[in-house]
């Protein structure tokens, strides 16, 4: 029997594999597995896009191809093996027909109805199953996907680069680069992790951003899919915008409040797919994100300027933030900030953030928080 200390150091080899699968397996978890016999790797695995195989099959394969076999081993998985039929078969029924001995979790599937299932048909056929090694960072892993299961909605993070008074750009709306390519590099892979990324209409008319998600800074080509919404009420969005218009313009949508003019939504309907919110003279934001989830998207990326950022932060929305800080000072009255809106009117109100990590890239500084939210917000879906 393997000690706790040898679980836990195979199981962090488990998340390791499991990481790579973030911004590439998406409305699936990430998930990583390794196959272990007499206290060695035989076999390692990890999912690598939805509707293929998963990652303990892909272990047990690897361990069959090295001429090795499962029969008497120890699995390693991140998250419980699913029991259902789905785009692929059971895990649990691939384990117990490979003769596997012992089964080693570090947290539960989320799903109300599976959760727990796949250990039991583990337990009733004679493997021996262990939970919650290294549960905390393989909850942190896939908190959008755990989210989206048990909300419907996806999870938010808001991002801004900002100089060290909170600006984000000049009064005429210069902004690069506020921070340096290290920091930008980060934000990129940032954005990688997400499925969807939004921004509003004054940054698409300032900046006429691709928001495409480009890993290498030598080449252009774009590494993965990621929709890109444009908050839009009055749908004025300029016509000849490179969202609207380049070879990913079908993962493009506008979002646009009900009063928006007829003519204007003929004209980029022609272009791009057009979703039109309940709401009359703006965007009904938790429409969105409940629209958001019933497409699929299980984490947002909110990139827009500092009126977008305050209408999510006042409706409750953020889930997360990560903030850039370049060691700048902007200054001024003119000069835009990355949360504008109302603001809080007194400290009690101010917004509270927890579990917060700082990281030095090159001259600039990251910051990933969570922010503390109310039962109301809680509520929010």
């Amino acid at each position: 029997m393997a000690s706790q200390q040898q679980d836990t150091i195979f199981m962090k080899r488990a998340l390791s594999l499991a990481r790579r699968g973030v911004g590439r397996v998406s409305p699936n978890p990430a998930v990583g597995a390794i196959l272990v016999s007499r206290g060695k790797i035989i076999g390692e695995g990890w999912h690598q896009k939805a509707g293929q195989a998963h990652a303990e099959i892909r272990a047990i394969e690897q361990a069959q191809e090295r001429g090795k076999l499962p029969r008497g081993a120890t699995m390693y998985v991140t998250l419980e093996p699913c029991s259902t039929h789905g785009r692929t078969p059971p895990c649990t029924e691939a384990l117990i027909r490979a003769g596997v001995k012992r089964v080693v979790v570090a947290c539960l599937d989320p799903k109300p109805s599976p959760e727990g299932r796949g250990l039991k048909l583990l337990r009733a056929a004679g493997v021996s199953v262990q939970n919650g090694i290294c549960r905390l960072p393989a909850e942190r892993l896939n908190a959008a996907f755990f989210q989206w299961i048990r909300t419907k909605c996806p999870r938010v993070t808001l991002k801004a680069a900002m100089t060290l008074d909170g600006k984000i750009a000049t009064a005429d709306g210069q902004s690069k680069w506020i921070t340096g390519e290290v920091a930008r590099r980060h934000a990129m892979r940032l954005r990688h992790s997400m499925d969807a990324i939004l921004v509003g209409r004054q940054t698409v008319e300032a900046d006429d951003p691709s928001l495409t998600v480009r890993l290498s800074p030598s080449t252009h080509t774009i590494s993965k899919p990621l929709m890109r919404i444009v908050l839009d009420s009055r749908a004025r969005i300029p016509l000849g915008a490179k969202v609207l218009n380049d070879d990913m313009k079908h993962m493009t949508r506008v979002v646009v409040s009900a009063s928006a003019p007829a003519g204007r939504l003929a004209a980029l309907q022609k272009r791009v797919e057009v979703w039109q919110s309940p709401a009359k003279t703006r965007v009904d934001l938790f429409w969105l994100v409940q629209t958001l989830g019933c497409h699929e998207v299980t984490s947002l990326l909110v990139e827009g300027g500092g009126e977008v950022h305050a209408s999510f932060l006042e409706a409750g929305l953020v889930d997360e933030v990560a903030f850039y800080y370049a060691p700048k000072v902007l200054g001024g009255t003119t000069s835009r900030r990355a949360i504008a809106g109302k603001g809080a009117t007194q400290l009690s109100a101010a917004l509270r953030l927890d579990q917060v990590r700082w990281r030095q890239l090159g001259m600039d500084l990251g910051l990933r928080a969570l922010v503390v939210k109310n039962s109301i917000q809680d509520l929010r879906c």
